[in-house]
């Protein structure tokens, strides 16, 4: 990931062609791509700010989050559904999502499915 420039060296880029330098001769000037000095610019005249945008993050946990009483009801009803289950009844619902999301779900709210002696079956002699 590229690194996040200082909102102090975006605005002495912005000052500079603001002053009368070309972005590229700003961008030569400080040592910044080209294509970061004009995407600077152009964020200075469309919103008033150069800040840089949030990075990472979860961006598509709200699609589970709220089928979040679905699953904590099918969890109550049938404690012993697995995780493909569980991903088959949400995409009849019309959610598509991965095992590994439905799984993240449980961990978020520290619900595991790890088996416990009282469900395995009995050995034959």
């Amino acid at each position: 990931m590229p690194r996040i420039l200082s909102n102090d060296l975006r605005l002495r880029v912005v000052e500079a062609v603001e002053a009368g330098a070309s972005r590229r001769q700003a961008a030569a000037r400080f040592g910044v791509g080209v294509s970061s000095a004009i995407r600077w610019m152009q964020a200075w005249r469309e919103r008033g700010d150069v800040a840089a945008k949030p990075q990472g993050g979860d961006r598509h946990s709200h699609r589970i989050e709220a089928q979040a009483s679905f699953l904590l009801r099918q969890i109550e009803r049938t404690p012993d559904v697995t995780l493909a289950e569980l991903q088959a009844k949400l995409r009849a619902r019309g959610v598509a999502v991965g095992i590994g999301t439905v799984w993240r779900f449980f961990e978020r709210r520290g619900i595991s499915f790890k088996k416990n002696r009282a469900r395995r079956r009995a050995k034959s002699a």
